[in-house]
């Protein structure tokens, strides 16, 4: 197995494995040292089934099971599409997947089974270094302080995501908000290491301030957190592969591939309450 990588933030390539086949302990146990210093984990040239994609999973944790995106009968698996003349996509906006969760899921796994030629990118950003790189100031007012997370912008009938997108998060009558208080800046349970935890999906405010006293603080930090200096970029290809640390690490699908076709199954890693 080789690691090569691919910018100065976060991000490396990965290649002689197969993650189809059945892991040995050496080869999980250095796919986890990996992800740990690199944040996201990039394959080419992959091909397995969903059984398989189960089972490389289960080599991180138990399965998330996501409680909006309901495609298909198996619930451990999300396929996204995106058909020709869509203009909405998922994962359009800066965010930390399903973070209004009491758990949040530490990571996922996306495998790409069809791309466009072009277009369709996603980029990821170092929440680690975004924190470290706040001033002194910041770090100090920031401590103790907690973030409402709820997911009333991405589902429900009060959201406007599916409109325009084929993937549909739930929107009928019997949806609930899910809203969840995590710190703003929170401590990664493996490596001890400070990460912000704030993303335009799913935080809504800080708790015991008004959203006029929040927005704005909010509003500096998420923005702050993908600076160009923070982030990579991910060009997808027929059988690539993205493993991310949820825990410290925000992305972004790109929405500039409105002729293509791109056809994605992602199965998500279970997780702990943060700290």
């Amino acid at each position: 197995m080789q690691i090569e990588q691919v910018a100065g933030a976060l991000g490396a390539e990965i290649s002689g494995i197969d993650l189809g086949q059945v892991l040995g302990g050496n080869a999980v146990s250095a796919l986890r040292s990996a992800l740990l210093d690199h944040g996201v984990l990039f394959f080419h040239d992959q091909n397995f089934d969903t059984e398989a994609h189960k089972r490389l999973a289960r080599q991180f944790g138990d399965i998330f099971v996501h409680p909006f995106f309901l495609e298909g009968a198996d619930p451990e698996v999300v396929t996204i599409y995106r058909k020709p003349g869509d203009t909405q996509i998922v994962g359009s906006d800066w965010h930390q997947d399903t973070a209004m969760m009491p758990e949040p899921p530490m990571g996922a796994i996306l495998y790409a089974k069809k791309v466009p030629p072009f277009g369709g990118d996603t980029l990821f950003a170092n929440q680690h270094l975004a924190y470290e790189r706040l001033s002194g100031g910041m770090k100090t007012m920031l401590e103790g302080l907690r973030a409402i997370n709820s997911d009333r912008l991405v589902a429900g009938p009060g959201s406007t995501r599916n409109a325009g997108r084929t993937t549909k998060s739930r929107d009928d009558s019997e949806w609930q908000e899910t809203i969840s208080l995590h710190p703003v800046v929170r401590t990664h349970p493996e490596t001890g290491r400070k990460a912000l935890f704030v993303n335009h999906s799913y935080t809504v405010g800080l708790e015991d301030m008004s959203a006029t006293e929040s927005k704005p603080l909010l509003d500096f930090l998420m923005d702050w957190g993908h600076r160009p200096e923070f982030t990579c970029r991910f060009r997808w290809r027929n059988g690539s592969v993205a493993l991310w640390d949820n825990r410290c690490t925000k992305h972004i699908a790109v929405n500039d591939a409105q002729s293509g076709e791109r056809i994605m199954r992602r199965i998500q890693i279970a997780g702990d309450k943060p700290v």
